[in-house]
């Protein structure tokens, strides 16, 4: 944590306390898998066709007169930089405290905290390139993808726009490992994030699994059955 966090006397004991770098890496993480569902859901949209989707595009940058999106946007960037600051910090923390005749269930559980932090890294290495493929628009000028809503006015093709951005074979494939670390990434991260807000015990640790499986499963198709329709069923092409 830098001096100037440290002026912040709560935020500075929240953070050298483990249990702290605990519940922002369980709060952070609920935040995250909030959005995923509701991310999920907008960009189902795409099968809708595309007035559907692309209202759905042009109602997130109108809400709150444009600053709703930009809000949102800062928001998910510091809870996934917290999320993974605070991951990292608790991963060497554990490291460094591991003896050489640990138990052989803590040297499992190193071994699935390193899977979930080079997932986690690279999902977040994604997220900067989804970031500069579909919200900068750094291949898609605006010029070349318009579209008119009801009123007549006009308004960026953004249904068009992933239609052409998933025609790119080397993209897909990117996409589909994202979301595969990701999603084994939640697999876990679900049921830590339980049990670290309380909400996990012996009885309910079955269901938790569950839950944090299941979930992880819906977000997988979700996500990989857009750029796969577009790639091999050729939808909207």
């Amino acid at each position: 944590m830098t001096s100037t966090a440290c002026n912040f006397p709560i935020v500075c004991r929240v953070w050298k306390s483990s249990i702290g770098r605990k519940f922002i890496v369980a709060l952070t993480g609920l935040v995250l898998v909030l959005f995923l569902a509701g991310h999920l859901t907008g960009n189902l949209l795409v099968f809708a066709g595309r007035e559907a989707f692309n209202d759905y595009a042009q109602f997130l940058h109108e809400a709150l007169h444009g600053a709703g999106v930009w809000i949102a946007r800062i928001g998910l960037l510091a809870a996934t930089v917290l999320h993974v600051a605070a991951t990292i910090s608790l991963t060497r923390e554990n490291k460094a405290a591991r003896q050489p005749y640990a138990h052989q269930a803590t040297i499992q559980a190193s071994k699935s905290s390193r899977i979930m932090i080079w997932s986690g890294l690279t999902v977040l290495a994604f997220i900067i390139f989804h970031l500069l493929h579909f919200t900068v628009r750094v291949s898609y000028p605006a010029e070349r993808y318009v579209d008119f809503n009801k009123l007549g006015e006009k308004r960026f093709d953004a249904w068009q726009m992933v239609i052409d951005g998933f025609g790119n074979p080397l993209t897909v494939l990117f996409y589909l490992i994202a979301m595969t670390l990701l999603c084994s990434h939640l697999s876990h991260g679900v049921g830590s994030m339980f049990q670290t807000l309380g909400l996990r015990s012996k009885k309910s640790a079955p269901m938790v699994a569950a839950i944090s499986k299941g979930y992880a499963l819906v977000i997988w198709l979700g996500f990989i059955s857009i750029p796969l329709a577009i790639l091999v069923f050729k939808f909207g092409r």
